[in-house]
């Protein structure tokens, strides 16, 4: 059992960020707080942390908790749902490569709906 669950931590351990996908990452979630009380500032850096982190488990989980406290703030039901329902499924999306990239996380943009990446983090993702 314990060889088992040794060869499945390997298998399902996400690859590591690189250093300046991180920080990129990071800045976003930091411009998000930052930018309180403007909302709509606060969801734009949201969304640009959500599509840089989607290859990612954990810091795709950690974009949509962060999206979810903001709908929580924002008393909007739909996108709080929405928004649990992202977190429950973010991680193994990303594991197994399932993700819509390019989707900005939000619940308006559909689950599995793929959008254009904007030029400048294509770029830093090498999605050029």
């Amino acid at each position: 059992m314990r060889k088992m669950m040794k060869k499945c931590v390997a298998v399902c351990s996400p690859k590591t960020m690189p250093p300046a996908v991180r920080v990129a990452f990071e800045a976003e979630l930091r411009r998000a707080r930052d930018a309180a009380p403007d909302t709509d500032a606060m969801w734009t850096a949201l969304e640009r942390a959500h599509i840089i982190s989607q290859a990612w488990a954990w810091p795709h989980t950690r974009a949509h908790w962060h999206m979810f406290r903001l709908a929580v703030h924002c008393r909007d039901r739909a996108e709080t749902v929405g928004q649990v329902v992202r977190i429950l499924v973010a991680g193994a999306g990303s594991v197994t490569g399932r993700v819509p990239y390019g989707n900005t996380g939000r619940t308006a943009a559909g689950l599995r709906t793929p959008m254009p990446l904007p030029d400048d983090l294509r770029a830093l993702l090498g999605r050029a």
